[in-house]
């Protein structure tokens, strides 16, 4: 994945949102058009369009990843499409996954509340004064993410995911490890 950015959305704000329902449903925005980053880059609308169309024709998806890293996919976006407000996403965490029952569980903790878009940009305009107008990405990735760059919405965590089931079922996880790690 050479030459990939990446590009960090707190979703929530401004009816922006991630929602997680169901224990591992995903749906919210992964980016949102004409608002600057603490970077300065703004998404324009259509950025992701051709993107999206190339993916489409080949077969090819848009990963979900936790927070960038290849080796940890958590889940799969099963619709990723630019509407008139921004990248919009829904997916499902994978629960059978050890990272995708961790990722839920944090999620509904409200220790990790960002998403983050993994890119390589193919057309861009400078700024006056820092930052870029992005008019071409070319989109890897939506990552799950502790740390947002764009701080223009949260994470809601639903409470279907406070289900005491999948609670309990990641707290017998984590006491196996620790003994597993005792002996």
């Amino acid at each position: 994945m050479q030459d990939l950015e990446t590009k960090y959305h707190q979703p929530g704000a401004g009816g922006a949102g991630v929602a997680l329902a169901e224990g591992s449903v995903i749906s919210g925005y992964a980016s949102v058009f004409g608002v600057a980053d603490q970077g300065g880059d703004i998404v324009m609308p259509g950025a992701y369009a051709a993107s999206l169309e190339r993916l489409r024709k080949a077969g090819g998806r848009v990963r979900m990843l936790w927070q960038h890293d290849q080796a940890q996919p958590i889940g799969v976006w099963d619709a990723v499409t630019e509407d008139a407000h921004g990248l919009c996403v829904k997916g499902r965490l994978l629960t059978e996954v050890a990272k995708g029952r961790e990722a839920a569980a944090l999620m509904a903790a409200g220790a990790v509340d960002g998403l983050s878009i993994g890119y390589r940009t193919l057309k861009a305009e400078k700024l006056p004064g820092g930052g870029r107008r992005l008019i071409e990405l070319e989109l890897w990735e939506v990552s799950l993410v502790t740390f947002p760059m764009l701080p223009v919405a949260r994470v809601s965590a639903k409470e279907a995911l406070r289900d005491e089931g999948l609670m309990a079922e990641f707290a017998r996880g984590i006491e196996a490890a620790a003994q597993a790690l005792r002996g």
